[in-house]
């Protein structure tokens, strides 16, 4: 057993490792399936297990319940699927929380109530918590944040109960009532810590939640013994912690900001005069755009989160499959927080079968915006507004951005001028450079094939 366990660890290592890398992400992946796939064989083999037939059930169950989700549920709704997989997994850690604290109260030592209090505390926030991010991702929920007043006091309070409820149980661990209370604001902690977010910091909060459910992870295997859960939810833990504060680098912000800041209310659309003084906006039709495209040598394509609506992904890698064949050269540009999640931009174009040569990380590719002809920014907004560089009245000002306003020229595909996730009107629209598709972006790019091709 203890074998198998090292050969899943060094399979999970792996795995992050190629994950690490568009090009490798896929083989890292299947990495760490088989890791998993070792890891649970091994557990098969533990001496306490007497009987193998709610077991058996077990894998049956969600074997059959994560082949239908893996079939069914399409690359452009990964970000709520995963949201959704921390939360079952936070689950199972409370629920085998709750079971471990009634099997050996009253008689619990200091260090088990350690971590059984932590791995409920964790569990329970993280599955309520994770149930908000996906109803956000999946639009059941509003994206922009829910406030109140008193809103972030209430809930340090809600934390500071929490904790101290976890300290009195060290202590006194047969105070069972204490116990179900704590869980029960845990639940609560993790439902109130997400409705002030909005969807603008969707992908720092699918990286932390991915990090708490590591924890828990790691605390149920200090609570079993069990050291393969140990090191996975350590691994799991660690990475997307470090990934989180990656994000809130890309994004100039503090995790503390995320968590409390309330980031991403819409401003209502401008119109008429005050829309006027912004300056004008230039509107291209897909005809013409194919003329615009037939002159271009080097096109910069930027994907954005309203490519992932649109389901255009497919339709993007045709069109650049097209441009290729003529000799145009093509590259992608990937901003680490375009998205609802880490990685999306990433996951959707190799749905498409983009070449992953053509993917070009967001310091990579900014020094070759002011060669480009053409920068075609497919459903991207705040990662390409310029007033991140110049508007120190900006909420987005300081965050890193793609240089699309250094392109010769610009094609944004966007339905309409409504501001993105942030709710900051993005200045690149008003550039004399800078020519509007209005549409949905899939149902544009197909007439813009069709142009092309006739």
């Amino acid at each position: 057993m203890s074998s198998l366990y090292i050969l899943s660890g060094v399979l999970f290592i792996l795995g992050l490792k190629g994950l690490s890398s568009p090009k490798w992400a896929r083989k890292g992946m299947f990495l760490a399936e088989f890791g998993m796939a070792v890891a649970v064989i091994g557990t098969l083999f533990h001496h306490e297990i007497v009987d193998y037939r709610w077991i058996i059930a077990g894998l049956i169950t969600g074997s059959v319940a994560g082949a239908m989700i893996g079939l069914k549920i399409p690359m452009t709704a990964v970000p709520q699927r995963t949201a959704f997989s921390h939360s079952l997994g936070a689950l199972a850690a409370t629920l085998i929380g709750i079971s471990e604290y009634i099997r050996h109260a009253p008689n619990i030592g200091k260090v088990l109530m350690t971590a059984l209090g932590f791995e409920v505390l964790i569990g329970g926030l993280t599955f309520t918590g994770s149930l908000m991010a996906a109803g956000k991702l999946q639009e059941l929920l509003a994206g922009a944040p829910m406030t109140y007043r008193g809103q972030n006091q209430s809930n340090l309070t809600l934390l500071a109960l929490m904790v101290g409820s976890l300290i009195y149980l060290i202590f006194v661990p047969s105070a069972s009532v204490v116990f179900f209370v704590m869980v029960a604001m845990a639940l609560l902690f993790g439902f109130l810590l997400v409705i002030p977010i909005g969807a603008a910091d969707m992908p720092v909060v699918i990286s932390l939640l991915n990090s708490y459910a590591g924890l828990a992870d790691a605390a149920m295997g200090f609570v079993l013994m069990n050291k393969i859960q140990i090191i996975t939810g350590s691994l799991d833990g660690t990475s997307g912690f470090l990934l989180s504060l990656l994000m809130c680098r890309a994004m100039n912000r503090s995790a503390m900001n995320v968590l409390f800041g309330a980031f991403g209310k819409v401003e209502a659309e401008v119109i008429g005069p005050a829309a006027d003084a912004k300056g004008t906006v230039r509107s291209i039709m897909p005809d013409e755009m194919a003329i615009l495209l037939d002159s271009a040598q080097s096109i910069i394509i930027v994907p954005g989160y309203g490519m992932a609506v649109a389901k255009a992904q497919h339709s993007v890698s045709e069109l650049a499959s097209v441009l290729v064949k003529r000799g145009k050269e093509v590259k992608y540009a990937i901003h680490p927080v375009a998205g609802r999640m880490p990685g999306h931009m990433n996951v959707l174009l190799a749905d498409a079968d983009v070449p992953y040569d053509q993917l070009y990380e967001m310091d990579q590719i900014n020094p070759y915006f002011g060669a480009a002809d053409l920068a075609l920014v497919v459903g991207a907004n705040d990662v390409t507004n310029p007033a991140a560089k110049r508007n120190k009245s900006s909420p987005l000002y300081g965050m890193p951005i793609l240089d699309v306003e250094r392109a010769r020229a610009i094609v944004v595909l966007k339905r309409s001028m409504r501001p993105g996730f942030a709710g900051v009107d993005n200045e690149l629209y008003y550039n004399p450079k800078c020519m509007m598709l209005f549409g949905d972006a899939r149902d544009s790019l197909d007439k813009l094939l069709s142009a092309m091709k006739s």
